[in-house]
């Protein structure tokens, strides 16, 4: 529960902001897919959780590292400890803001611009990735997958297992939010 308030505290930016403003996400499922020349590597987790102020565009996404499963135990094993080393890194975590004054009170779909900074492996970098909104009934979703360099984020792959890990990795991130009640 004490996430879930710090997570709300970074989107509600003052008191005056209703809670029509603010919709949440606590299944956020997160995916990302590595193409190496000896193998593919891929991992999902709907542990994620995630919020959006409608009124302001501010976004939040906070993903426990641990919590990725893949299809090989092993894979998992030499994710955690040797190259994101969840214990040092227990999560990943995105603040930005919707760069778009797109009306998400309105059913639609809206193509955005996401600005921001993620935090993996200890490393802030800055992001400026598309996304889509789509708007239905009241229901917010929201979408993307980019590119992250592992590189950038002083992730360091073992010259013997350098055919096995892409440089370059895939991540998706789907939500579904509804809004917050105080």
């Amino acid at each position: 529960m004490k996430n879930l308030f710090l997570l709300f505290s970074m989107v509600i930016i003052t008191s005056a902001v209703s809670a029509q403003d603010v919709f949440s996400c606590k299944n956020t499922r997160f995916s990302f897919f590595s193409s190496a020349p000896l193998e593919d590597i891929e991992a999902k987790t709907d542990k994620g959780v995630s919020a959006i102020n409608v009124k302001t565009g501010a976004i939040y996404f906070k993903v426990p590292i641990a919590s990725f499963q893949f299809r090989k135990k092993l894979m998992q094993d030499h994710f955690n400890q040797n190259y994101l080393e969840s214990d040092k890194y227990p999560f990943a975590e995105f603040k930005g803001k919707v760069l778009e004054n797109a009306d998400l009170n309105r059913n639609g779909t809206y193509n955005v611009t996401v600005e921001g900074t993620l935090n993996l492996h200890g490393v802030d970098k800055p992001y400026r990735e598309k996304g889509t909104i789509t708007v239905k009934d009241g229901s917010i979703m929201a979408g993307s997958t980019f590119n992250i360099h592992i590189a950038d984020h002083r992730i360091d792959v073992p010259t013997m297992v350098v055919k096995n890990i892409a440089e370059v990795v895939a991540v998706t991130v789907n939500a579904v939010y509804t809004v917050v009640n105080r």
